[in-house]
Parts: C-alpha cells; structure tokens; sequence
C-alpha cells in the first residue's frame, strides 16, 4: 500500500510543478470550449464569477450588518466552500492556510498555532474564533483549542475572516484578528450527501448528511462524520505517538414564518481520543520523566437565533448558546460550561445615519477534575461572568465616502470595566476603487491560567523553577491604525492591499518572584508591529483558470522594563514568521476534470528554531457522473516531512507534518 501511495504522490507533485503549465500552453483554444466544461453549478460553484464579482460578496463579521467586500472599512477576507473543497483542505485551520496574513503552523497531528499579525503559539491568545456566531476561545488561556473546533467541511458555506481588531463589534480577545466559520443553512442542503475515502495520513474518514423539509418553511438537516487520523514522526523518522480518531454529530433546523421572522436551532457534540507524549516534572532526579497518554475530549453545544424584520431598514437578532467542553489528560483535565446570550437591533435614523447597538451576558464555569505536579489550576470549582453593550454608527457622508464609528463596554471579573472604541472611514474613488482607513482601541483580557495557575518546569526540582499565576494581571491594550487599498484595475483581476501598525502596551511577561528560578505573571513588556498583506486573484481564463495567491509582511519590535524578561521577548519577537506567502491555482479541464495546486512558503521561526520551508498541495478531481466526484490529494509533496512549530509552555515532544497522499469518494443525491 505504501509503495503505491508514493507513486501517486510522487505523480501529484511533478503535476503540481509542471502539468499545469505545460498544460495551459498547449491546450487554452481547447479549454476554451463551453461544451467541455462540467456543469456543477448546482455545487455553488463561485469560480465561475470573475474577481470583481466575488468582492461584492457580502460579509457580516466587520461591522456585524451584511455588507460587500468591497465596501469593508477593515482587512476582510472570504474563503468559500468552493476554494474549501478545491484545496483539499480537511480541517478548518488547514483551509485557514488559503486567507492571506494568517499565519497556520502545526505543531503535531492534532495540535495548531494559529495567528494573524503576530504572537503565534499554541496558546495563543489574540485571535477570536467563532462558528455560527458561537464564541469557541477558551478562557482557560484565552485561546482556542483547534482540534475539536469541526464540523462538516461540505457544510462551511464560508469562512469569514478579518485580520486587525475587531473589538469594537465582537469584545475582548478581537485583538488581532476574528473568524467566523457560517456553516449552510438547512434550506440549502435538502438531500443526501455521503463522502469518505482513506490514504497515508488521513487512514479513513467517512461522513453523511441528510436534509428534507418539514413543512412549508420549515427544514431540517442532520449529519455525522469520523477520522482517523495517523501519528507524525520525530525528525529522525520515528513514530511520534500522536495519532487521533473523532466522532461528531449535529443538526440544524432553519424556519421562515412569514416575511419577518426567521428562526435557527442547531446542536452538535463531539468525542475523541488523542495520543501524546508529555515531558513532566518529577519529584525525585533527574526531575524530568515521559508520559505516554491516550487523551479524551468532549463536548457539545446548542445555539438558538431569532431574525426579526421591523420593516423601514430596521431589524432584530437574538441569539443564546450553550457550550460544553471536556478535556482529560494527565497534565490536567476540566469540564467547562459556557452560556451566552446577545441582542443586536439595527436601524436607520434619516438617510445618512445607520444605527446598531446591543448587548449581551456570558457566564462560563470550570470544573478541574485533575491538577498534577507539572500544572496546577486553583480554586478547582470557578464561575466567570462577563457583560457587554456597544453602540455603532454609519454615517454616509457623502455618495461615496462614509463614516463608522463606535465602541464596545464591558464589565469582566478579571479588570473590571473595559472600553474599546474604533473609527473607521472608506472612500469609494470610484466603481473600480476603494479606500479605507481606521483607528482602534482593543484589549485582551487575563485567562484563568494568568490568574490562577502553578506551573513547574521538567528537569528542576518541583517548587526551585515555578511559573505563577497573578490575580493583578492588568488586560493588554492595543492602539491599532491600519490603511488599505482594493482595486480592480482590469477586468477580472482584483487587488486588495492592507499595512497597519500596532502599538501594544501591558503585554504579559514572567517577572522575578522569588530567587533563584521562580517566576509570576505580570505585565511588563510593550511593544510595536508593523506590515502589510497583500491578496490577489485573476481569472486568466474565464471559467477555465483562476490565479489567486497572498503576501504578507511582519516586523515586530518588543521592549522590557527594567525587570527584565528576555525569553518573553524574544518569544513575541520570533514566533510568527516576517514572511510567508501562497500561491493557489485552479483549473477546470476537458473530462470534467479540476486539477488545484497550491503552493506554499514561510519564513523561520528564530524563537522556536523552526527553518522556512515550501511546500506543495494538489487535488485533482474528476465529476464521475453528476452525483459522483472522485478526488485524489496530496498534501506537502516536496519534503518527506518537516517541522512548522515546536511546544512551548506545556511539554510535549515535537514532531514533524509529513508528506501524505489520500483518496475520496463524494456523493449527492
């Protein structure tokens, strides 16, 4: 199996390289020809627009009202289910890869680091994530677990995403940068799609999903999917006893009544086993041991959204959740539930002023079923609550430029009352032109780690080398100023360009607390970033072959007080890449075939030792029948295998992505 396995490989990456090319110089008069082409518009197929159509998709995630992309006063980005599906991408952060200035690295087979503009880490903590409007960050440490945050990837209708704060609309911890992942609505999915396949590194996956309707008005869609997913390996090619298997399950119902109410209920929960190798503290020398362990996560949620149209520009949005996470390791393990509720009502007052406000309560609690000697979370038993409102102004000034102005208040346990203003301006030069601009104020407040956490480093006695939690931890702050420019300057090439600069002020550091090696949380670092993104996309054939490709540029400039913390700086400093882009390049051949490459760089890492690497995806698909598609993919086909991140407060082993090739069967019906 595995020689066959790389023979295709080896066939997908001198395709990626070279059959692309070579192809489109002998046979464009061909492709050309509209007989030719699979019909798949039934798919949702958005490649058939050309660039400048795909930019007046509408967005929700920058100023929370739908809005085209092109007339966006922030760094938004869309990744659509057909880019998801061309790409190959089997997980939400590996399509992450695909959005400009997000930098995607893994750290092992079920573990992410995932940023934009900066600070990178496992734990990283600036960065807001939401699925369906659902808050999914943990407070735990103020980040996101990646592996359990799926769904089904048929399901992503599309993955909206801003680089830049976004605190002012979605709250602390909207630092850096919000995604939302809007999954279809059950309207849109009636009927029955299974998919599953197998390969190297994705062993099997399976998954099925079945819609109907109710009644008038009223759908229904539920699904189910698995993997099974093998281990990576060590740098000298062993086995790095990492693997992992999901089972997940969900539904959605979607309700129409009349023309003024629209109702959603949806659910989904989850169960899984992970392996891993953990370096732990010991209590007798050398003070450092090796523990294999088989970990278990849970979890499930239940959100309801209530639409309601008052008529005259003015509409209602409720929404409530509930959220349970379960995780079981040695290191530690928690139960936590989260509950949510959020109000946002939009009108107009005259012709220039469009008015949003709201306002929302989230209580989430944890329960610590397991401390140990390397990591130690006290009290066990917490509840945090936390309370917002906001208020947010359009004001069409003139035809073409208008004003966005506005501020978030919130009330959490950890500082007390926050205040995160914005101002916003975008100027349309003219049909083919955009300018914008803004000013931003963001914080990220503490984690309960921060807080409340004891934590001891391997290799040194238990207690000599200890990292504490402060409970006077102060929220980090960010003045943010970003420019950006769009512009079509020929028909079906589209340019969107962003620079920015962020100043940061209480940045989280690890002070002196007691001699020789022990350490408490505090906030003594400050800091500056600067750079720019760039994004592109051209259809240089319509309907036949479309270019899209992303740049970004990084330089972060941290600075300590006199107490000195020079690991956190050099941390800050060197975890997120200076340079990194892709290009992705999609064809749609005679045969109703589609063959999609995508390649990949990304700068070292000086802080985690991590060189820069390129690398090379390929999928080529082939619509069977108009029910059945068949698809072949390959994923980093130039290296055997090759390191993206490396762990950093918690000590697990680090391991290498590998090289790996899978098949995959898809049916609707």
């Amino acid at each position: 199996m595995r020689n066959h396995c790389t023979i295709i490989y080896r066939v997908l990456s001198f395709c990626a390289l070279y059959g692309g090319a070579f192809f489109l110089t002998l046979s464009v008069p061909a492709l050309a020809a509209p007989g030719d082409l699979a019909d798949v518009s039934s798919f949702n197929r958005l490649l058939d627009e050309p660039p400048e159509k795909l930019m007046q998709y509408s967005v929700t995630i920058a100023n929370r009202n739908p809005e085209p992309i092109e007339q966006s006063a922030a760094a938004v980005y869309v990744l659509t289910q057909d880019e998801i599906t061309r790409s190959g991408a089997t997980s939400i952060p590996e399509a992450l890869r695909l959005v400009p200035g997000m930098d995607v690295a893994r750290v092992d087979a079920h573990t992410w680091a995932i940023s934009s503009r900066g600070f990178n880490d496992v734990f990283a903590n600036k960065l807001l994530v939401m699925i369906d409007g659902r808050t999914v960050y943990t407070p735990l440490f103020s980040g996101v677990f990646w592996d359990v945050q799926d769904t089904l990837m048929e399901d992503v209708d599309h993955i909206e995403v801003v680089r830049g704060p976004g605190a002012t609309q979605w709250g602390a911890n909207a630092v850096n940068g919000v995604i939302n992942v809007v999954t279809k609505s059950a309207t849109n999915t009636v009927g029955l799609l299974v998919s599953g396949g197998g390969g190297t590194e994705e062993r099997d996956f399976g998954s099925v999903r079945y819609g109907l309707k109710l009644t008038d008005g009223v759908y229904m869609k539920a699904y189910a999917k698995w993997f099974d997913r093998d281990s990576s390996v060590f740098a000298n090619d062993a086995d790095s006893f990492d693997e992992w298997s999901m089972i997940r399950g969900g539904f959605r119902i979607d309700a129409t009544k009349g023309n003024n109410n629209d109702f959603t209920l949806q659910g989904d929960a989850y169960s899984g086993q992970e392996n891993e190798i953990y370096t732990i503290p010991t209590a007798a020398p050398p003070f450092a041991g090796f523990a294999k362990s088989i970990d278990n996560v849970a979890g499930a949620n239940l959100l309801g959204r209530w639409n309601h149209d008052f008529g005259g520009d003015s509409h209602l949005t409720v929404q409530s959740y509930w959220d349970r996470t379960v995780r079981n390791n040695p290191v530690l393990s928690e139960t936590r539930d989260t509950g949510d509720i959020d109000a946002q009502h939009t009108f107009k007052i005259g012709d220039r002023n469009e008015l949003t406000w709201g306002a929302g309560f989230r209580s989430t609690h944890r329960d610590i079923t397991r401390n140990s000697l390397n990591v130690t979370v006290l009290p066990d038993d917490k509840s945090h609550d936390l309370y917002s409102a906001f208020m947010q102004d359009q004001i069409s000034i003139t035809h073409d430029f208008k004003a966005i102005l506005g501020t978030k208040f919130e009330h959490n346990d950890f500082t007390g009352f926050e205040i995160q203003p914005s101002a916003r301006g975008e100027y349309s030069v003219r049909t083919n032109q955009t300018i914008w601009a803004s000013v931003s104020r963001a914080v990220r407040t503490p984690s309960e780690a921060e807080n409340d956490i004891r934590l001891n480093v391997a290799g040194i006695p238990p207690g000599a080398a200890t990292i504490h939690g402060n409970p006077n931890m102060l929220a980090e702050a960010l003045i943010a100023y970003e420019i950006g420019y769009r512009v079509t300057p020929i028909e079906r090439l589209n340019l969107d360009l962003t620079a920015f600069y962020n100043s940061y002020t209480r940045l989280r550091s690890q002070d002196p607390f007691a001699p020789p090696f022990q350490t408490i949380a505090g906030n003594g670092l400050t800091g500056e970033s600067y750079g720019g993104e760039a994004a592109v996309s051209v259809e240089a054939v319509p309907n036949v072959w479309r270019l899209r490709g992303g740049y970004s540029f990084l330089r972060m400039q941290i600075h300590r007080d006199s107490t000195g913390d020079q690991r956190t700086e050099l941390m800050y400093e060197g975890s997120s890449p200076e340079n990194q882009f892709f290009v992705h390049s999609s064809l749609d051949l005679p045969l109703n075939l589609k063959f999609d490459t995508t390649l990949r760089y990304v700068d070292r890492l000086r802080a985690v030792g991590i060189p820069s690497y390129v690398e090379v995806d390929a999928r080529l698909a082939w619509q069977a029948s108009k029910d059945l598609e068949v698809a072949v993919v390959g994923q980093n086909l130039i290296h055997d295998h090759h390191a993206e991140f490396a762990p950093t407060f918690i000590g697990t082993e680090q391991a290498e992505v590998e090289r790996g090739v899978f098949g995959k069967l898809t049916f609707r019906y």
